[in-house]
């Protein structure tokens, strides 16, 4: 079983006596389903599994009255082997998107001390399935992702020892072993190849077979087209599945400026036309939103131009796996250059910050050449953070560091630790530690 930070998250609900249901969200075979089975049977005696979309005739459990007496007399009827036992019973509502009434329910199972309860479904069907009355205030929702690169080092082998030295390099801003640099900028590379879909990363650690990632890829990314087809409305499954596409090139524009253009998708359009299909994408975690900042100071949320933003593919195996099977040799090999290997580092790094809880935001003047890839707040300062796929010279991230209202800021490279005044250059990898 792969290894999952995400269990963590689980079992500190468990342990919260005033726990709400748990609504678990997120794409498409990011694992959702697999992980809250195996932390249903390993820490409760009594466990209740019931997949909507599997067996429709589970729905009438949710029929008529909704108080918790009545849900857990229909649940005994259904289910002879049912106890409910405090703190021992965990009930796991999945696919709950194919049932409204279910959701509804959540409100009314809340608090009763008889039952756990999570539910899960896909981000898509939950976002935009009707449901008569959603539990506000009686539901705890959280969204889980795929692999981020430190689970994906766990798959292949790797101890929280060897991360944990690496994480103190970090730490002190002292440089890496050179071999062992080395090694983990292949990591990186693989991540970058596979990234963290669990299907994906499960074949390659058992077989090491690009082509059976390639095309494990291809299957969830045609699984994405058809739950587009199936849950976008009906006026917008063709624009939504378009915006969806156009990414790679918009990432891969030779301009530096990786806006998104709606343009790109169909000439002489705009927002009128696209916007809801640019919101649905990211409703659906398919894809992660970089808003351009009017100006790089705290608080971030305080400047948002949210007319001006990027695209990023939500897992950087399916953006590699989009521009095509020839792009995994030229990323393994390093012989991938250019706007593209720009587009798949600075993708890179957007996961990782999502992963790290943070909001995309980054900062381009039209005045003059300047952008920051990424800005983030820590100890409320702002932190600037600028990607280089190689090693190149960051003018726009040292301009930004003359401002003094700016402790310091990062420099993500292919390279090794080091610090010049207020610039912590990093390599790719160390991302995680931010």
């Amino acid at each position: 079983m792969l290894k999952r930070k995400f269990l963590d998250r689980l079992q500190e609900w468990k342990k919260n006596p005033h726990k709400k249901p748990l609504l678990v969200k997120g794409a498409r075979q990011v694992g959702k389903t697999y992980l809250i089975d195996h932390f249903a049977r390993e820490n409760y005696r009594h466990y209740l599994y019931l997949n909507f979309l599997q067996d429709e005739s589970l729905g009438r459990i949710f029929d008529g009255d909704l108080s918790a007496d009545a849900i857990l007399s229909r649940l005994s009827l259904r289910f002879r082997e049912a106890v409910f036992e405090p703190g021992e019973t965990i009930v796991f509502l999945d696919e709950i998107q194919e049932c409204g009434q279910a959701r509804t329910a959540l409100k009314f199972l809340c608090g009763d001390p008889r039952l756990d309860v999570i539910a899960s479904g896909s981000l898509l069907g939950i976002q935009y399935k009707p449901v008569k009355s959603i539990p506000v205030g009686y539901e705890e929702p959280v969204v889980m992702h795929s692999l981020d690169f430190e689970e994906f080092l766990w798959a292949k082998g790797y101890s929280e020892d060897q991360i944990s030295q690496l994480k103190g390099c970090f730490e002190r801003r002292e440089k890496v072993d050179e071999f062992v640099n080395a090694t983990f900028h292949e990591e990186i590379r693989e991540y970058i190849i596979v990234g963290g879909m669990p299907e994906v990363v499960d074949l390659y650690v058992a077989h090491r077979n690009y082509g059976e990632v390639d095309s494990a890829q291809r299957r969830i990314l045609s699984d994405y087209m058809a739950d587009i087809m199936n849950y976008a409305p009906p006026m917008e499954k063709t624009k939504v599945r378009n915006c969806f596409l156009s990414i790679p090139r918009q990432l891969a524009r030779e301009t530096e400026n990786r806006k998104f253009k709606y343009a790109e998708v169909e000439k002489g359009v705009g927002s009128r036309k696209y916007g809801n299909s640019v919101e649905w994408l990211r409703d659906a975690s398919i894809a992660d939103m970089a808003v351009n900042l009017t100006a790089p100071l705290f608080p971030l949320s305080a400047y948002i131009d949210d007319e001006v933003f990027k695209l990023y593919v939500s897992d950087i195996g399916l953006l590699t796996a989009m521009y095509g099977f020839e792009t995994k040799a030229a990323v393994r090999e390093q012989r991938i250059s250019g706007s593209m290997k720009g587009a798949l580092y600075e993708n890179l790094i957007a996961t990782f910050l999502i992963r790290g809880g943070y909001e995309l935001r980054y900062h381009r003047e039209t005045n003059r050449p300047l952008e920051v890839e990424f800005l983030i707040e820590k100890n409320g300062c702002v932190v600037p953070i600028e990607v280089k796929a190689s090693n190149d010279a960051t003018a726009s991230l040292n301009r930004m560091l003359e401002r003094a209202e700016i402790p310091m800021g990062y420099k993500l490279i292919a390279g090794n630790v080091g610090v010049s005044g207020k610039k912590v250059t990093l390599p790719h990898y160390m991302a995680m530690f931010i």
